[in-house]
């Protein structure tokens, strides 16, 4: 026990040493605030303020899908030891975290979210997020947003500068531009580039006519480069979603996503949709999720899982409600597999208003976990699964 104080002690002193001294080291790891960001590559100063550890009712905690804990950019940290850091020298709950995810979002190596996500069919970068302050009770997104590498922080000025919670498209560019966000003309990488001109050569070899066809190819042809390494199943659904707490209770969370690969130009899926990706009770806690979107969103997956925090329940046991709600609907033969069981992943990130967490997945594995930081350290964990792992998505 002595050991596990020693090393929680040297954890905060080094990290609160770090942020105080080495503020501007991670300046390329950041964008600005949303009122000042004009372009992407500035850094908002962290604010040293109090440090507020445990001077209040919660325990704080910052947790997020895995890229949360692997993703630097360059930089020192990742996204939840970024956030956790900033949070408990005081800073706004919300603007932490969303300075945690501009550091995947600006990351080319994260082909899942933001600057060199995978694009949709067109090969057309498009990039969905939302964001919810507990305490202020705003939330604001945008989805089918282009040229923007942060959309986490344009859905911010969504919720801070509008009356309303969702901005779509063109609409969402032009409100970005004129807030002075620079708009580029394509956000593609080197690498998600050629992702996509390796699928479209297996879907498309002698242009295909008939849109059914059209489809089925699309599906095999990602199956294939599945199947072959060539991406994984994080990155052809990725999305991160990161929410955190503070010592004086207060919740908030953000998720962000470049969507489904090569999805249909203009898809939208659960991550911008209050109550589907993202869903944030200030009194109560949060919740966000990973993996098949249109499946959320017929379910408001992350609301149900803060309604059965409402009721009490452990910030697993509510997750686990909500998977078996999820295997229960899904009825469709195309979604299932040889056992009857869904034949995609969902994972729930999860915490209380007294700081409890958990990561939960319809099937657990290698492939399943969930990045966290508390005054112990970033971690990435297990994800319990509902399924296991053996049977697996197939």
């Amino acid at each position: 026990m002595r050991k596990s104080k020693i090393r929680r002690r040297s954890f905060l002193a080094t990290s609160l040493a770090v942020g105080a001294g080495l503020t501007g080291a991670v300046s390329r790891a950041h964008t600005a605030s949303a009122a000042g960001s004009a372009g992407n590559g500035g850094a908002p100063a962290v604010n040293p303020g109090p440090t507020v550890l445990r001077r209040g009712p919660s325990r704080p905690v910052v947790i997020a899908s895995a890229n949360g804990n692997t993703y630097k950019n360059g930089g020192p940290r990742t996204c939840v030891h970024e956030a956790f850091l900033r949070m408990v020298q005081g800073e706004d709950v919300l603007s932490a975290l969303i300075a945690g995810v501009n550091i995947v979002e600006l990351d080319p190596a994260e082909t899942s979210v933001g600057y060199g996500g995978l694009p949709n069919a067109d090969g057309v970068v498009q990039l969905d997020a939302s964001c919810m302050h507990g305490p202020r009770r705003r939330a604001g997104a945008v989805a089918a947003l282009e040229g923007v590498r942060t959309p986490s922080l344009v859905a911010r000025a969504v919720a801070d500068q509008t009356d309303h919670h969702l901005l779509v498209g063109k609409g969402a560019q032009d409100f970005a531009r004129r807030l002075g966000f620079s708009i580029e003309d394509d956000l593609n990488t080197e690498t998600s580039r050629r992702l996509w001109l390796d699928w479209k050569r297996r879907i498309d070899p002698e242009h295909y006519l008939d849109p059914a066809k059209r489809t089925q190819a699309g599906e095999r042809a990602a199956a294939e480069m599945l199947a072959a390494g060539l991406i994984s199943r994080e990155h052809y659904y990725g999305t991160i979603n990161c929410n955190g707490i503070n010592a004086r209770g207060e919740i908030c969370g953000v998720t962000t996503t470049s969507g489904l690969a090569w999805k249909i130009p203009g898809r939208t899926g659960d991550s911008p949709i209050l109550g589907a990706g993202l869903y944030v009770d200030g009194e109560v806690g949060a919740a966000g999720s990973t993996g098949r979107g249109e499946t959320n969103l017929y379910h408001l997956s992350s609301f149900l899982v803060v309604e059965e925090l409402r009721r009490g329940r452990h910030p697993k046991d509510a997750g686990m409600a909500a998977l078996m709600r999820l295997r229960a609907g899904t009825t469709e033969e195309r979604l299932r597999n040889k056992k009857g069981n869904p034949s995609f992943n969902v994972k729930f990130y999860i915490l209380n208003h007294k700081g409890e967490y958990a990561g939960v997945a319809l099937y657990g594995g290698k492939d399943a976990s969930y990045a966290v930081c508390t005054e112990h350290g970033p971690q990435t964990l297990p994800c319990e699964g509902l399924l296991g792992e053996a049977d697996g998505p197939a």
